[in-house]
Parts: structure tokens; sequence; C-alpha cells
């Protein structure tokens, strides 16, 4: 199984569950409760991600990755926004200088 795949396979469920009853399902409960919700939680599962690299083990860096990624996903589905879109960011930025990357980004 490849990553691409299980992420597909992930997205699908997430726009699948998303219009299902909150009583039944953790990706409409979230819905249900809007965007700031989802960004709230992405935020938290990110924090958490850093504590667990900092303090725990490579089994709760792991689950916490998973945590992040899937609610970036649940993220990204409410705002309408593919993650094949941000497959393609990506594929454009390889083999491009992080710091080159970052310089050539609009200023605000």
């Amino acid at each position: 199984m490849s990553a691409p795949d299980t992420l597909a396979r992930l997205e699908a469920t997430i726009a699948q569950r998303r219009g299902a009853d909150p009583a039944s399902s953790y990706v409409a409960k979230l819905h249900a409760k809007g965007l700031r919700k989802i960004a709230q939680k992405v935020g938290e599962e990110g924090t958490e991600t850093v504590i667990a690299a900092l303090v725990e083990d490579e089994a709760a860096l792991v689950g916490e990755a998973a945590d992040l990624i899937f609610h970036l996903m649940v993220l990204l589905g409410a705002k309408g926004v593919p993650f094949a879109d941000v497959l393609a960011e990506l594929d454009r930025r390889e083999g491009v200088s992080g710091i080159a990357e970052k310089a050539a980004r609009p200023q605000d």
C-alpha cells in the first residue's frame, strides 16, 4: 500500500462522512461545529505532535502525526481544497531550496 493510496482513501472517507449523522461520525460532528472548531483541532494536534517529538517516544509521535494529518485533511475538505492540490504544490517545490522558495513568496 502506498502513501498516496492511503491518503486518497482517507480523503474519500472524510468526504463521505461529512454529511453523516453527527451522533455516529466524528467527521460529521466536527463539521457540525464549524470551520473554527476544525481549525482549532488542527492547531491542537500540531501542538501535540510537537510535544510528542520533544518528550515522548516514537509510537506517540507516529500517533500524533497521524492525528494531525487526519485533522488537516478534514480542514482541507471543509474548505473544498483537494489533497491533490497540496501534493501538486509539494511537487512544484521539489528541488527548490526551502530558503529560495520562502524568499520567492509574496511579502505581506
